[in-house]
């Protein structure tokens, strides 16, 4: 494996900004200091104007394999990830076959060994009638992230609403326990309501009213009172509404939070009012809600009742999203352009680049115990990334990564550019080309 010296570079980690040379030896960073001075062979790279941030970790992707490969592969989302500076992901549970046993379980990572460019990790999945499974995870905790429940609305049959299974995996899992909150029952009301009323005239917009801030709430409070009972370590995923924040805390240091929370991308982008522009091409579950949840949701990021920002990365076919409402499916590509539009909003003055790198590295890491990554330290696996914050990146069909071929932000300028990703010290990206040589690693865990 190559060696490289990054010069003069400004160094984004644990709150501060300073500029340093970066020495990447055997795919670890082994010293950060000024002007270092190492022999034998490496590649100098001149980071002067630029700054390396640590590799973003994705802690919920759905890279749609196996079953879904005409939405995705874990190849093409891989490449599209570290392309945006995305370095680790974990994945969700909902292919098909969903990853209901170990041996389906183990089947993504099997696949992933092979193929992914970024470093990898797979939730195992819940379903009403597999408890036996899902608490099998338990031996192998220190290399899965985590089980997923989905307490609302999933893909299949994994909607997760039978109390005895929800007691039976919130007092036994030793595992991190991620969920997906929306209540079925309000959402199921709110559909038949808008159905009688509209027919079959419904749109985008009306997606927020039928998956509405009631439902979101109800759910999570439902996961909460589990988590709280059984004192489960409860993560709860892309949080959406203002009225849910009052069920977070910021009063312990997120190491020593046994309910933790994550805010997406797009929620904290988009309003309600952007469905006449985009339509169904931002429906995603939970769905975009009016501004309000959007205002407080930043407040929520920045004051740490949110601790981690992802994307809930979930390509379809273009041609699915030209469907009618009802018919389109939920979901967005967004894995290549999330840091990329958190430095937008950063350079906007909505947040600072040291909190971008807490909320989207440092705290992925601290969240789900990932060992030896997420941090720019001596002796960590160098995954890190070159940004360009006077650079300019057009997203056009020439640079979308993804198998789906099309994103929200088609026609976007975003006012930076990554140039560099580095995944476990491999050059696996710059100014635009791959080098697929070495593959990503299978994130490991310290519990």
């Amino acid at each position: 494996m190559q060696n490289y010296l990054i010069r003069n570079i400004a160094v984004v980690n644990e709150g501060q900004t300073t500029v340093q040379d970066v020495w990447i030896r055997n795919s670890r960073i082994e010293k950060i200091a000024p002007n270092i001075t190492v022999t034998g062979q490496y590649t100098e790279i001149n980071g002067e104007g630029k700054h390396l941030l640590p590799g973003v970790i994705d802690d919920q992707v759905h890279f749609r394999e196996p079953g879904l490969t005409q939405k995705a592969t874990i190849y093409t989302e891989a490449r599209a990830a570290v392309a945006g500076g995305t370095t680790s992901f974990m994945e969700m549970p909902n292919t098909k076959p969903a990853a209901l046993t170990q041996e389906l379980l183990e089947d993504k990572y099997i696949i992933a060994q092979q193929h992914s460019l970024a470093n990898y990790s797979f939730f195992m999945g819940a379903a009403n009638d597999n408890v036996e499974e899902i608490l099998k995870t338990n031996a192998k905790k220190e290399s899965v992230c985590g089980v997923k429940i989905f307490m609302g609305s999933s893909t299949g049959n994994m909607l997760v609403d039978n109390y005895l299974t929800l007691e039976t995996v919130f007092s036994n899992s030793e595992l991190l326990i991620a969920t997906h909150c929306e209540d079925e029952k309000i959402i199921r009301s709110n559909m038949e309501t808008f159905q009688r009323e509209k027919g079959d005239h419904l749109t985008a917009a009306d997606h927020p009213l039928i998956r509405n801030v009631e439902a979101c709430f109800e759910s999570s409070l439902v996961a909460i009172q589990f988590a709280q009972k059984h004192n489960a370590r409860l993560h709860i995923l892309h949080i959406s509404t203002a009225r849910e924040l009052q069920l977070f805390s910021n009063m312990l240091p997120l190491a020593e939070k046994r309910i933790t929370a994550e805010v997406c991308v797009h929620h904290l982008h988009f309003t309600a009012d952007d469905y006449a522009q985009y339509g169904n091409l931002i429906k995603c579950n939970p769905a975009i809600k009016a501004a309000d949840n959007k205002t407080a949701l930043w407040q929520g990021l920045l004051d740490d009742r949110l601790d981690i920002i992802a994307t809930d990365h979930a390509p379809h076919t273009w041609e699915e999203k030209q469907l009618p409402y009802l018919q389109a499916p939920s979901g967005v590509p967004l894995v290549q352009h999330s840091l990329l539009l958190m430095l937008e909003h950063a350079r906007q003055g909505d947040i600072t680049i040291e909190k971008v790198v807490e909320k989207m590295s440092h705290a992925p890491a601290i969240c789900f115990q990932i060992k030896e990554r997420g941090f720019l330290r001596e002796g960590y696996f160098a995954d890190c990334v070159i940004v360009d914050l006077n650079g300019r990146t057009n997203v056009n069909k020439q640079n979308i990564y993804y198998k789906c071929a099309w994103s929200p932000f088609e026609g976007h300028t975003f006012p930076a550019a990554i140039t560099h990703t580095f995944v476990s010290g491999h050059l696996a990206y710059a100014d635009g080309a791959f080098n697929e040589n070495v593959l990503g690693q299978r994130l490991a865990f310290s519990r």
